[in-house]
C-alpha cells in the first residue's frame, strides 16, 4: 500500500516538468490523478499514460486556470470520474520577464491572471469541495524563490509568487478548521521544458555550474517533496514554505 493509496490528486499544470513530476510522484505512491493542461494536449496525453503504467487511474483535462468556470468544470469532470478529490496541486504558471522599466500592463496582468489568479481559482474550488465533503485534505502549492528575492528582470513574476505566499498562509490558517493542510514548495533552478524559453542549453548549463549544488534540480526532486506534503507523513504541517533549491538562496551574494 502506497502512502497515497485511495487517494485522488487534481494537478494544475501537468503536462510537462514539475506538475508531470508530481502526478507521477503521486502515483508511484498509490493515487489517482486528474492531469491539466492547457496547451500541451499530447505532453498530457503521455502524462496519463505514465500514469497508467504505475497503475493507477488518470484522466487528462483542458482547462485555462486563469477562468474560473473551466477550473470548476475541472474539478467536477475529477468527481465524476474519480468520485472525490483529497490532493490539490496548484503548479500552472505564466511568465512575462521583463526588466522593471520595461513592464508592461500587459504582461503584468498576463502573468497575475494565471500565476496569482490561477492558483486562487484552484485552490480554492478544491479546498470547497474537501470542505464540503469534509475531507481531511491536502493542498500543496508550487512556490518558487522567486517568492522570496527580488531577482531581476522578473518584476512580475516575482509579485506573483510573493503573492501566492500571503495567499497561501492565510489559507492553512482559515481551512485548519476544515482538517485542510496547505503548504508551499519554493523550487530553485530547475531543469524544466518551461526554461528553454528563456535561456539556450549552454546558458543552462553555464548557469547549473555557477549554483551551490553545480546542476540544476529535477522536476522528480520537487514531485517527492509534493508526495510528502501531501501524505500522512506531514499530518501536522500546514502553513510552511518549504524550499527546495539546493541552497541557492543561502549562496546568493558569494
Amino acid at each position: 500500500m502506497g502512502k497515497l493509496s485511495g487517494k485522488v490528486a487534481v494537478v494544475s499544470g501537468a503536462s510537462r516538468g514539475i506538475g508531470r513530476a508530481c502526478a507521477l510522484a503521486f502515483a508511484e505512491d498509490g493515487a489517482d490523478v486528474l492531469v491539466n493542461y492547457l496547451s500541451h494536449a499530447e505532453d498530457a496525453a503521455d502524462t496519463v499514460r505514465q500514469v497508467e503504467a504505475l497503475g493507477q487511474r488518470a484522466v487528462a483535462y483542458q482547462a485555462d486556470v486563469a477562468d474560473r468556470a473551466q477550473v470548476d468544470g475541472m474539478f467536477a469532470a475529477a468527481l465524476e470520474r474519480f468520485g472525490r478529490v483529497d490532493v490539490v496541486v496548484a503548479n500552472a504558471y505564466r511568465s512575462v520577464r521583463q526588466p522593471f522599466l520595461e513592464v508592461t500592463l500587459d504582461g503584468l496582468r498576463q502573468t497575475l491572471a494565471v500565476t496569482l489568479g490561477g492558483t486562487f481559482h484552484v485552490c480554492q474550488a478544491g479546498a470547497r469541495i474537501m470542505a464540503e465533503r469534509q475531507v481531511a485534505g491536502s493542498i500543496v502549492i508550487i512556490g518558487s524563490i522567486h517568492g522570496e528575492h527580488g531577482f531581476a528582470n522578473s518584476t512580475s513574476y516575482n509579485i506573483a509568487k510573493f503573492g501566492i505566499t500571503g495567499l497561501a498562509l492565510t489559507m492553512a490558517n482559515e481551512l485548519a478548521a476544515h482538517r485542510i493542510r496547505v503548504n508551499v514548495i519554493n523550487p530553485g533552478w530547475i531543469d524544466t521544458p518551461g526554461e528553454r524559453r528563456y535561456a539556450t542549453e549552454e546558458e543552462l548549463q553555464e548557469g547549473a555550474r555557477r549554483l551551490p549544488w553545480k546542476r540544476l534540480g529535477q522536476p522528480r526532486e520537487i514531485g517527492r517533496v509534493a508526495a510528502f506534503l501531501a501524505s500522512d507523513d506531514a499530518s501536522f504541517v500546514s502553513g510552511t514554505i518549504m524550499r527546495a533549491d539546493g541552497a541557492q538562496i543561502a549562496a546568493l551574494g558569494e
